[in-house]
């Protein structure tokens, strides 16, 4: 049977843009900062043919929605914010699987904590804030908001070449899907924005707070080698501050999970089925 698409536009101002795929209990994906709705499965199908109607959208500023409007920031009040139009909107009061990756995953995090009755369960790929925020992390988000405001994309890829001491083996393969996902983006200015105000906004206070988390969590982390601006360590805290969490990576020598959609799909998938269980 063919696959089940709605695209959709979340109204007022700023406009978000998403999709709908699939049929059945929903899952709700936010993306990373200066991704797009793709880049979190990264176009795979496994999930809503695995029976999961996936609702996912471009966060303010990226890919085809909106940039912010004037006065506002992209911080994650803001953020949180847009994700709560969302479900509104595209979920209603049903409750619903979140997961997100890097500013997607602290995002999601931020919601599970201010909404705890809403969801079933929590999937967090690749977070990155530890509860402080650090002078050497926030100069070189403010290089990069540099490099792309003064060298547009070419100058944003060299700089990640340049600085992120990514490892040879996945230099390239890092590098081409870098540029493929920022030349997806319609807003670079508001991108130069979003990348100097996203680092320097707190999701939540510290991970202690995370322990208030009750519904079970899929944790994904990413080898250092080929994926260092995603800490292994930062997944294993996350995991191990959250009562019910599940901690999942690749096998050694392989691509990071959260860049694998296939399997990535498959592990969420497997995780749904597990709750979907052990509610029935």
């Amino acid at each position: 049977m063919p696959l089940a698409e709605q695209a959709f536009t979340i109204e007022p101002q700023p406009r978000l843009h998403g999709e709908r795929r699939g049929e059945g209990p929903p899952v709700v994906l936010c993306h990373g900062i200066t991704a797009t709705r793709r880049y979190v499965l990264h176009g795979s199908n496994a999930l809503p043919r695995a029976g999961y109607e996936v609702v996912s959208y471009d966060a303010r500023g990226h890919g085809e929605s909106d940039p912010a409007p004037v006065g506002e920031s992209y911080g994650y009040p803001e953020l949180v914010g847009d994700l709560e139009r969302v479900v509104a909107a595209q979920v209603g009061e049903e409750r619903f699987v979140l997961g997100g990756h890097s500013m997607g995953a602290h995002t999601a995090v931020a919601y599970a904590l201010q909404h705890p009755q809403r969801l079933a369960g929590l999937v967090v790929i690749g977070p990155v804030y530890s509860g402080e925020i650090r002078p050497d992390s926030l100069a070189y988000w403010d290089g990069l908001a540099a490099a792309l405001e003064s060298g547009g994309v070419d100058g944003f890829v060299a700089y990640i070449g340049e600085q992120q001491g990514i490892d040879p083996r996945w230099r390239d393969s890092v590098l081409r899907f870098t540029r493929e996902r920022m030349l997806l983006q319609r807003h670079p200015k508001a991108l130069v924005q979003a990348l100097r105000e996203v680092p320097r906004s707190r999701p939540f206070g510290s991970l202690s707070e995370l322990g208030a988390i009750a519904v079970p969590a899929l944790i994904v982390a990413s080898n250092d080698d080929a994926d260092p601006g995603h800490p292994f360590e930062a997944a294993v805290a996350y995991a191990e501050a959250m009562p019910r969490a599940r901690l999942v990576s690749e096998a050694e020598g392989e691509s990071p999970l959260a860049w694998q959609g296939g399997k990535l799909s498959r592990e969420v998938a497997a995780f749904c089925a597990e709750i979907v269980g052990a509610e029935a």
